[in-house]
């Protein structure tokens, strides 16, 4: 299982709703990250809007694919577009800055 962090970076004027957003997830959105391989998949936010998420999968660029494919993260997408700093054009799951791991506590 491969750890993967991430980060984007959220608008300061957007981060209240950006939270509200994500209290109810669409049940549809969690099972279709499930299917394509997200596990242990987390959100973690500073108060200027900087975004580092974390999700363990066999293979990330496999999972982002599978996702790329759905009706419900083109909708998802489309849906928190303007919530991002610096996305140029693409969607935020084409966007995030994958971290190096450096070190794990195994």
């Amino acid at each position: 299982m491969k750890r993967v962090g991430f980060i984007l970076k959220v608008k300061e004027h957007k981060i209240d709703e950006y939270k509200l957003g994500h209290q109810e997830v669409w049940p549809e959105m969690l099972q279709t990250l499930r299917n394509a391989g997200w596990t242990n998949y987390s959100l973690f936010m500073r108060e200027d809007g900087l975004l580092f998420g974390y999700v363990e999968t066999p293979d990330f660029e496999k999972a982002l694919a599978k996702m790329g494919e759905s009706e419900v993260n083109t909708r998802w997408q489309a849906a928190f577009a303007d919530f991002f700093e610096g996305l140029d054009g693409k969607n935020a799951d084409q966007s995030m800055v994958e971290l190096e791991e450096v070190f794990h506590l195994d």
